[in-house]
């Protein structure tokens, strides 16, 4: 019999999003994110696999995020104009983690990040912003090129990096708001989804509040 209601669900999860010193350089290549930015692996509550680490951490140029993918046999399948159909890092953000709401608000924004489908032969990494679904109040749209990306892509999968600048984050305020709503979502068309606490079947594009929280510390 299979499980009506997720055990990732029955939680409320707080964890530590770790200050970087200096910012990352965006290249791809991820040895300077070691497991002090590591996200958690919350997929154990509910017997679901990694196959991919995620890291993320935040200074006052923003936040900033890596993925590294592994046991992939194709190369990354990536339409641009379909982020949401194709192999993709979805990252939504609340600057107010307000807990207790089931649409979004100006405070929320969905970042999008893919490894490949862009630049000329569609080589190059694409990264973007997009509107929540149903959100009461929609944050200001982010010109296209501001958020920097990058990635490598191997014969059995991929690492991939952003920065999330502060221009992108309204209401990024870590002195006043020192705790953010957060939540990934990573797609694959080969290995499937790993998801930080609830997947489709519960509504993370649109309801905040099946977000984690993430406390911004140094």
């Amino acid at each position: 019999m299979s499980q009506l209601i997720p055990n990732r669900y029955l939680f409320r999860f707080e964890f530590p999003l770790r200050y970087l010193p200096r910012c990352p350089e965006i290249d791809g290549v991820l040895d300077a994110w070691d497991d002090a930015y590591r996200l958690p692996s919350l997929g154990d509550l509910d017997e679901a696999d990694a196959f991919a680490d995620v890291f993320a951490g935040w200074n006052e140029a923003g936040l900033h995020v890596a993925v590294r993918v592994v046991g992939k046999h194709d190369s990354p399948r990536c339409e641009p104009a379909r982020f949401w159909d194709s192999d993709n890092l979805r990252i939504m953000i609340d600057t107010r983690d307000t807990r207790n709401i089931k649409r979004a608000t100006a405070y929320c924004r969905q970042f999008y990040l893919l490894p490949a489908g862009g630049g000329p032969l569609g080589r190059e990494p694409v990264a973007g912003a997009a509107r929540i679904h149903r959100a009461q109040a929609q944050a200001p749209p982010v010109p296209s090129g501001q958020i920097a990306a990058a990635s490598v892509i191997a014969n059995d999968g991929y690492t991939l990096e952003a920065t999330l600048p502060t221009d992108c984050l309204p209401g990024f305020d870590p002195t006043e708001h020192p705790r953010i709503g957060f939540y990934y979502m990573l797609e694959d068309a080969e290995l499937g989804q790993q998801f930080l606490t609830v997947g489709d079947d519960l509504n993370w594009w649109i309801d905040p509040s099946t977000w984690a929280t993430a406390r911004l510390e140094r």
